[in-house]
């Protein structure tokens, strides 16, 4: 993984794994929001799978996809809703991480 941090409540990496989860959780995450779609490509865990992982260990997930046309107004709304919601810090992931750092900074206005 390779995690960016943005600030203390939010951090960002490309797609993780079930088995990464344990490694996040270590970390001091205390949330994960999944902002990828599922069947992007072939062969991407999808967000059952590693929902299923965050919850056995304890950790808020929501899953608030952002697809190719971009961040919608629907997403932002998710977005809020989740930081709002989940105790932080909290982890963003989608394939690179830039679908996770755009709608987080698109959050921010609505968040003030």
């Amino acid at each position: 993984m390779d995690i960016r941090q943005i600030n203390d409540e939010y951090a960002v990496t490309g797609q993780i794994t079930p088995d990464d989860v344990d490694q996040i959780k270590a970390m001091g995450f205390k949330s994960i929001v999944c902002n990828r779609p599922d069947e992007e490509e072939p062969g991407q865990p999808s967000f059952a799978e590693v929902a299923a992982r965050a919850k056995e260990l304890g950790l808020d997930i929501a899953y608030v996809p952002v697809g190719r046309m971009g961040v919608d107004a629907e997403a932002v709304s998710g977005m809020v809703d989740a930081l709002d919601e989940f105790p932080r810090p909290m982890l963003g992931y989608c394939r690179s991480g830039a679908r996770s750092t755009a709608i987080y900074e698109k959050s921010q206005h609505l968040r003030g």
